[in-house]
């Protein structure tokens, strides 16, 4: 059957005793090495400002509604942390609530790439200021002996739909964001929280910690997508807690990633305060969010002519005054539509940015869907091996709901939740400020014309989300083939040709494309050739296994591509090597797999390895890569590297984990 992306997926209907105290090379013996790695594509090895000079701010906590019980960072702080436990909290954004304090933590690693953008020196990762910061045993913006501050530790209040089904309140159960910082040289402000440190009045039923598996996938993860050019938050640094024993599936060593990112704001924040019928707060972080976390009202798009139309929905107009209505009546949008619809295409453009690298979320619940459009709160992620796009990575995914194919799908059915929260706001239209609104709410006089109003928007916001998502899908496949232009005879005559067939041979979808980029056009200019080049794309320990037709079923979309390359490139020598040049920038010949990773927590958890874990972080933030040989400061594994950049083994294909992963 043909795998069709554009219908399939926008279906919008639906070493002693204790390892973890034992380190093959210490943090600091490496650290010199992991300067000069980081001083790559930088004027200095140690640009930026201390930990202690980076501007920090409390925007969120300032401008929301904080827990009635602790009204205060005071009265939170002056309570004993074991009684701040969970609890129903309402009418609340967040609670104010500090880490834990960990004994003996070590840092494991830091993320160069993430340390440049957040604006720190990387030599600050040597200090104690840092170490103590990012497991939680350090306040910024907190004064022990006079009890107060200009900020204070929080977590999020938020619900969220799970699976399909509403879940209630949900909340950061074992995160906590300490602070927002702004880089001092490009103004970006990133709000940093830590995850694994401790239990806050969300927690439900669990302990608020993070295990050192899920924690070392997550810091990998985020800056392996980031480094892709996908959204997602942001990883800083990894810390392990030696004393610190989780139960999950078995006991586990406890571990802290410190992360970033423009908001931690979720769809479920919405979702809590609509099932609660809080109005006012919905309207409180709806004008934060567009105020304080995006660039202000100004900034988000105007309203498209068509909707359906790619080339009118590519680039909208933008600074459209605070309170300017748009849009025939009926149809009027006022500037809550509008962030709605940022929103809208900010997640568009995400997903199509996984199902063009075959990433996959696992746990797509409103709870894990970000405002911002950014790829978060991992747990049974993972990137394609053979190409089958009924596969999740989530082993409690019985019924797919979050496999590959349907991921575009339930991220409009998870805006579409957003939609009904904002319905109000959407459907207010010219209304929106009238005192009556937005004191009183909708009268029954005016409730079928507010609901239709609303209706209509989001289903206008629906064709949107499918032109953006096509739009983006289509330019990164091109660019991933070698086509340096979409044409719209592509879709059926190239793309999904190629899916078919690399579902029907059991095709690596990442390694596909990067050893497409090698072929040269004059290796297929007959069928015997083709069927001779074709062989490349199979696993080596499957290349016998293949009938004749298999590969001669792969030779005859090479001879399509053959010809739709020479049509954008030549035949020239010169030409394949531009080509090849410009497909190996968008084709990683690293991906972070999940045997890879399970390779790597086995090899730190039980064999007390730490190096490991700067060699796969430079792989990881350098994916595009030939060869790591020779790059400054790079001490790298070859015999590791080629076995990571290879077929994958046949019992690390296609790996399903836990939400707890």
């Amino acid at each position: 059957m043909r795998y069709q992306p554009a219908a399939r997926c926008l279906a919008l209907a639906q070493h002693l005793r204790n390892p973890f105290l034992r380190q093959t090379q210490s943090f600091s013996t490496s650290f010199n090495n992991l300067m000069m790695v980081a001083a790559n594509g930088s004027s200095s090895p140690d640009e930026g400002v201390t930990l202690a000079a980076l501007p920090k701010s409390w925007h969120l906590t300032s401008s929301l509604p904080a827990d009635k019980l602790f009204p205060t960072p005071a009265d939170s702080h002056s309570t004993p942390r074991d009684q701040i436990g969970p609890r129903q909290v309402r009418g609340a954004a967040f609670t104010w609530v500090r880490p834990e304090k960990q004994k003996d933590p070590e840092l494991l690693a830091v993320s160069p790439a993430a340390m440049r953008d957040i604006g720190l020196k990387l030599s600050e990762a040597e200090t104690d200021d840092f170490r103590e910061t990012v497991v939680g045993n350090k306040i910024h913006g907190w004064d022990e002996e006079t009890n107060s501050g200009p900020g204070y530790p929080w977590a999020q209040c938020y619900g969220g739909f799970q699976f399909g089904d509403w879940a209630g309140q949900l909340g950061d159960g074992r995160a906590i964001s300490l602070f927002e910082s702004t880089n001092p040289k490009t103004g970006h402000r990133y709000e940093v929280q830590l995850k694994g440190a401790g239990m806050t009045p969300y927690s439900r039923f669990a302990d608020g910690k993070a295990v050192l598996r899920s924690s070392i996938r997550e810091f990998v993860v985020s800056e392996h997508l980031h480094a892709l050019g996908i959204p997602t938050t942001r990883a800083l640094a990894l810390s392990l807690l030696p004393h610190s024993k989780v139960r999950r599936e078995r006991i586990e060593p406890g571990a802290i990633v410190v992360r970033f990112a423009e908001s931690w704001i979720r769809f479920g924040n919405f979702d809590l305060l609509r099932a609660r019928g809080d109005r006012d707060l919905i309207r409180k972080l709806a004008n934060y969010i567009a105020e304080d976390v995006f660039p202000g009202w100004e900034s988000l798009p105007g309203r498209v002519e068509d909707p359906k139309s790619e080339e009118s929905c590519l680039n909208p107009p933008r600074g459209v005054g605070k309170d300017t209505l748009e849009g025939p009546e009926g149809e009027e949008q006022n500037r809550f539509a509008r962030l709605y619809r940022e929103i809208v295409r900010r997640n568009a453009l995400t997903v199509a940015k996984w199902q063009a690298y075959g990433f996959m979320n696992g746990v797509l619940n409103t709870d894990n869907t970000s405002i911002c459009g950014l790829s978060m709160d991992y747990g049974p992620f993972a990137f394609m091996d053979n190409f089958d796009p009924k596969y999740t990575p989530n082993h409690d995914d019985h019924f797919l709901r979050y496999s590959y194919r349907n991921q575009p799908t339930i991220i409009w059915w998870n805006l579409v939740r957003l939609g009904e929260a904002l319905g109000e706001l959407l459907g207010a239209g010219p209304d929106v400020d009238e005192d009556m609104f937005v004191h009183q709410g909708v009268k029954e006089e005016t409730a079928e014309g507010l609901v239709n109003r609303a209706e209509k928007l989001i289903n206008l916001a629906g064709e949107e989300y499918k032109s953006v998502f096509l739009a983006e899908y289509k330019r990164l496949m091109a660019a991933r083939l070698g086509l340096k232009n979409f044409r719209k005879e592509d879709f059926d005559g190239v793309f999904s040709p190629l899916l078919d067939t690399m579902e029907a041979l059991e095709l690596d979808f990442n390694l596909f494309f990067r050893r497409l980029s090698t072929v040269k056009v004059g290796e297929l200019a007959t069928e015997e050739d083709r069927v001779k080049v074709a062989a490349k794309f199979l696993h080596k320990d499957e290349v016998d296994e293949k009938d004749v037709s298999g590969k001669e079923k792969l030779a005859e979309w090479l001879a399509t591509w053959r010809e739709r390359a020479v049509g954008d490139w030549g035949e020239t020598a010169e030409a394949d090597v531009e080509r090849e040049r410009e497909m190996k920038k968008v084709n990683p010949k690293f991906v972070a797999r999940g045997w890879i990773l399970d390779e790597i927590i086995k090899r730190v958890e039980k064999e007390g390895e730490r190096d490991v874990l700067r060699r796969v972080i430079h792989l990881a933030t350098h994916p595009f890569e030939e060869s790591w040989d020779g790059e400054a400061g790079y001490e790298g594994d070859k015999e590791e590297e080629v076995r990571w950049t290879g077929d994958v083994p046949r019992q690390g294909r296609s790996l399903q984990c836990s939400c707890s992963s």
